[in-house]
């Protein structure tokens, strides 16, 4: 992982994180308007409407310049396609961040949600000093889950009935890492890009 400090950008060995911009809108909303997106993320609307990104694009910028949370767009290196977005929330009374991604469906399955949120961790922990960063996760979710397990995270609990979707409720695994155990995963080669 590479962090371009001066553009706010992630650099990986196949994708480039960066800012979104409103040239990127048409793209994502025809990502995110997807029912099998939608029933696989907690906050994303259905339909999904141009209005809707660009109301969740306004802060990105500003967010990001004050170290509340880095909403990236995940994007192939030297394309520049989008193929989905990655998101670190940063709380700073306790120095821990939440990570959330989605990828659209026709990208599904190609490893970008993983090698994006290794990236994220990894800037967590060494650009921002994070002491834990965790992740969360429908139980009905098990690709989500495996792109979690393979960050090297952990399976912290499960919180029942935790969210209500559609008038159903569902359970949330809930998964986290601390820097301690990500440097030490490092070091063997568990958790590089």
């Amino acid at each position: 992982m590479i962090y371009h400090h001066n553009e706010n950008k992630i650099e990986t060995n196949q994708l480039m994180l960066r800012l979104f911009n409103e040239a990127d809108v048409p793209e994502v909303v025809k990502l995110c308007n997807n029912y099998n997106l939608y029933k696989s993320t907690l906050n994303l609307p259905y339909p999904y409407l141009t209005e809707h990104a660009l109301i969740w694009m306004e802060n990105h910028l500003s967010d990001f310049n004050h170290n509340k949370r880095f909403e990236l767009a995940i994007t192939d290196k030297i394309t520049g396609k989008l193929y989905g977005a990655i998101a670190l929330s940063h709380h700073q009374t306790f120095n821990h961040g939440e990570l959330a991604y989605w990828i659209g469906e026709e990208y599904w399955g190609n490893g970008y949600a993983t090698e994006a949120a290794k990236a994220l961790i990894e800037f967590a922990f060494s650009a921002k000093n994070y002491n834990k960063v965790f992740a969360r996760s429908f139980d009905s979710n098990p690709a989500s889950m495996r792109v979690i397990e393979k960050t090297g995270m952990k399976k912290e609990g499960l919180l029942k009935q935790h969210v209500r979707k559609d008038g159903k409720y569902i359970d949330l695994v809930c998964y986290g890492i601390l820097k301690q155990e990500a440097d030490v995963l490092s070091e063997i080669g568990t958790c590089t890009r």
